[in-house]
């Protein structure tokens, strides 16, 4: 009774606000939608409704009536209800659905789906006839079959097929296809498919490990699968070394086996397999060993690296991923001794850049800066390098120009709108769509039409969009597209303060920097008040029901479960479980900022060991979205502080020189 009375509720304000909404903007014309008004919101949480089910019937019905209505989202409900017979659809089907929505995104986004049906057809003609027209080009299993139908046109797509192939995260029927038909007529080797099946196993993907086994035949299909079921017992029991077949395949045990056991790994290759395998097999498990190692923050990772170096032959191209360098970067920075370990970490850098085709992240510009400063005769190039980095809106661009004892001033506000640019904005129809189906609480369709929407804009268009989503409180549109700009930038879309006077009394009362709570919400949840996470996480502050529930019980609040929705609730719990969590850690932004999104158990080992400067202790968080996560909290923290009023607000400051081992016993929290 309670939940259909909240979803009523929900239903009711959905339709309050897609009313509002449609008179605002008023009928916005758009392809295919010429005269257009915004309809009834009803039909489309009917139309909704009707897809959850699968009815296609009832689709069908309400596909005619928002047609007949010139509903301004009738081209979604014609979306779905053709989605949901794509397996019998022809080609005059999609013709004719392109012809009423041209130029829209459900055009292009049924030319995706339809694309991969007729690949798992295997209709190379209409394929070929309809890829042309896929303005989007983001899915890559379209790109394998694509390149397919280049192969099979006769053309030479080896080295664009082979980059595809091996990109490839997961299996999938496309590029499969792709790899194993350039296979058959030798224009991939077993060498490029051993390459695949490594990369695979280092990447931890049991399914692209399967379908390159399948590619090499019975034998190691067969390996693979034992391999993947329990990579110890199959380096006692079947592991050899006297072919190329059991080289790489004792290769991939090893790898698989460093993945869970560094110790036993390491043992395992200093008794037998470091002498009997070829050296470039040798040196990359000791490379993975190292990989893993890193992940662990075991202070032997960069001693791993070292011996994967010396052991790689001089003459090879060294085929280690991204990570597995990043990961022999990152050990070298955390290295105690730092003697060699700066040949490492710059030797792991240049490797990144021949990588990148010598593009660099900015991490590792301003490592590879901040080792080259220490040295007289490289102190000119590091200058350069981060004079080249130092930049008020990003993590290493402030750390790189605190670094030159400069204080970059943040941009200039850009001129104000125009009426006319305002206009083009709200009149768009693509713009139009999203902001209803936003608010009917139709999200994830409503952020893809958005996104297709901004396709080819100009700065000044970018800043129109923004400005739109702002004023409707869609605060994640009006972020992320103000935050597309190039030469203009619009501090006021790109770092919102919404919710102003509570946000600011509840940090107040927590006894919290009102800068540091802004800059962890825009990361957590972009102002969105009904964010929710895939682990359940809600609200603004994004609080767990158990962190809510044990927190409210700890500072003596009533807490109810639907109270998390409740933007006040949500404010007032999540300042006071991150106070809590600031004062577990010594009043370090940067724990505190890990303990909040990683929970609070592995910050407090991740800073065992010896002290770190900051900046490596933040680089060297095992988990990427923890790493990414810190870092941008402390930079979002810093501007607000200075769109607050301190102007000399650094970095620097809020992420402390250096992180160490705790000196008092764990507070507990949740």
């Amino acid at each position: 009774m309670l939940l259909s009375a909240v979803y009523e509720g929900a239903r009711r304000r959905s339709l309050g606000l897609m009313l509002g909404l449609a008179a605002a903007l008023g009928g916005a014309a758009g392809p295919g939608l010429a005269q257009t008004g915004a309809g009834s919101p009803e039909l489309i949480l009917q139309a909704r409704e009707a897809l959850r089910a699968r009815d296609a019937q009832r689709l069908a019905e309400l596909a005619g009536m928002t047609q007949a209505q010139q509903h301004a989202l009738a081209p979604w409900v014609d979306y779905w209800q053709l989605g949901l017979r794509l397996t019998q659809a022809t080609q005059a089907d999609l013709e004719a659905f392109y012809a009423r929505w041209p130029g829209s995104y459900v055009e292009d986004r049924m030319r995706n789906d339809w694309l991969l049906e007729l690949g798992r057809r295997r209709d190379w003609k209409n394929f070929a006839l309809d890829y042309p027209r896929f303005r989007m080009n983001d899915d890559r299993e379209v790109t394998c079959y694509a390149l397919l139908t280049e192969h099979l046109a006769g053309r030479d797509v080896r080295k664009e097929a082979k980059a595809a192939w091996l990109a490839q995260r997961d299996g999938d029927d496309g590029c499969q296809l792709l790899a194993s038909t350039l296979l058959e007529a030798k224009r991939l080797d077993e060498d490029d498919v051993w390459l695949k099946l490594r990369l695979a196993t280092e990447a931890g993907r049991p399914r692209a490990m399967q379908g390159a086994a399948r590619l090499l035949g019975k034998p190691v299909e067969a390996g693979v699968k034992d391999i993947i079921d329990n990579a110890g017992r199959y380096l006692t029991r079947k592991a050899a070394a006297s072919n190329r077949q059991q080289d790489e395949l004792t290769t991939v045990a090893l790898v698989r086996s460093a993945s869970n056991d560094v110790d036993a790994t390491t043992e395992f290759m200093r008794k037998r397999w470091e002498r009997q395998l070829p050296r470039d097999n040798a040196a990359w498990v000791w490379a993975q060993i190292g990989r893993a190692a890193a992940f662990r923050l075991q202070p032997e990772a960069p001693d791993y690296y070292d011996k994967a170096l010396k052991l790689q032959p001089a003459k090879q191209r060294i085929e280690w991923s991204d990570e597995t360098l990043a990961w022999a970067a990152r050990a070298a920075l955390r290295a105690e001794d730092g003697q060699g370990r700066t040949a490492l970490l710059l030797r792991a850098i240049e490797l990144l850049e021949k990588e990148g085709n010598g593009a660099l992240d900015p991490a590792w510009t301003y490592w590879k800066a901040r080792s080259l400063k220490a040295n007289p005769q490289t102190a000119a190039e590091a200058r350069g390098l981060l004079q080249g980095l130092a930049s008020p809106l990003s993590f290493y661009g402030k750390l790189a120009a605190e670094e030159l004892g400069q204080r970059a001033a943040l941009p200039a506000t850009p001129l104000p709108l125009t009426p006319a640019e305002r206009g083009q904005a709200q009149s768009h129809a693509g713009l139009t769509r999203a902001l209803m189906l936003v608010q009917l609480g139709l999200r994830g369709e409503g952020v893809r039409e958005w996104n297709f929407s901004l396709r080819g804009m100009g700065d000044r268009e970018l800043l129109a969009a923004a400005q739109l989503a702002c004023e409707r409180e869609i605060w994640d549109r009006c972020i992320n597209t103000s935050e597309r700009t190039r030469g203009e930038v619009d501090l006021a879309q790109r770092y919102p303060m919404p919710y102003r006077a509570e946000l600011l009394a509840q940090a107040r009362e927590a006894g919290l920097d009102p800068a540091y709570v802004y800059g962890l919400i825009r990361q957590e949840s972009r102002f969105v008040m009904d964010a929710r996470s895939h682990v359940g996480a809600s609200g603004l502050m994004q609080v767990m029901p158990s962190t809510a529930k044990w927190t409210a019980k700890k500072v003596g609040m009533a807490y109810k479960p639907e109270f998390l929705t409740d933007r006040d609730f949500n404010l007032r719990i999540g300042t006071t479980y991150l106070k809590l969590v600031l004062d577990a850690f010594d009043g370090s932004q940067a724990l505190a900022a890990a303990a909040y999104n990683a929970g609070p158990g592995r910050p407090r080992r991740w800073r065992d060991g010896p002290p770190l400067d900051a900046a490596i202790w933040a680089e060297s968080i095992p988990f990427t979205e923890t790493r990414d996560y810190v870092k941008r909290v402390l930079s979002n923290a810093t501007i607000y502080a200075q769109l607050m009023g301190n102007e000399r607000a650094e970095l620097r400051a809020r992420l402390g020189r250096s992180i160490g081992p705790a000196s008092a016993p764990a507070t507990d929290l949740p």
